[in-house]
């Protein structure tokens, strides 16, 4: 009896060890830029804190539109560019920021037009934690943003 115990209690520890090692990521402040009819793509912006193990953010989705893909920013000489890009890389415990200027999600071939006030659900696939539901809020910009800090220099 003493032995099958101790081998239910070592289960027990085991999974709760293996349970903490796979802390998943959390993901806040999810908002998408308002679009204008007509427009093809917009953009998704959010900070992902990485678990106990580095991650990978490797592809969204989301019913807005067509396709989610994974972008950087990118200058070139004068010229900004946005480049799609196969991951992200979340450091253990390191907060990524998604936001105008950098990394982002970009909605292209977008249903109808993102208007501020509205929200839907996005949905983040990384290579470790599986899948992380958010729901993008559309709105100008948050307040304390990138842009207000590009706006300081």
């Amino acid at each position: 009896m003493k032995i099958v115990r101790s081998a239910l209690l070592a289960i027990a520890l085991h999974a709760a060890v293996a349970v903490h090692a796979q802390t998943p990521v959390k993901v806040e402040g999810a908002w998408a830029r308002p679009t204008v009819q007509g427009q093809a793509a917009g953009g998704g912006f959010l900070k992902i804190t990485g678990g106990v193990a580095a991650d990978k953010l490797v592809s969204a989705s989301a019913g807005v539109s067509k396709t989610v893909e994974l972008h950087s920013m990118v200058m070139e000489g004068d010229v900004m560019r946005m480049r799609e890009i196969a991951t992200i890389e979340v450091p253990p415990g390191k907060t990524v920021e998604l936001k105008p200027g950098g990394l982002h999600v970009m909605f292209i071939g977008i249903n109808k037009p993102l208007k501020i006030g509205d929200s839907f659900p996005l949905t983040l696939r990384f290579e470790k934690a599986g899948e992380v539901k958010v729901e993008m809020k559309v709105m100008a910009q948050p307040a304390g943003g990138a842009m207000d800090a590009m706006r300081k220099h």
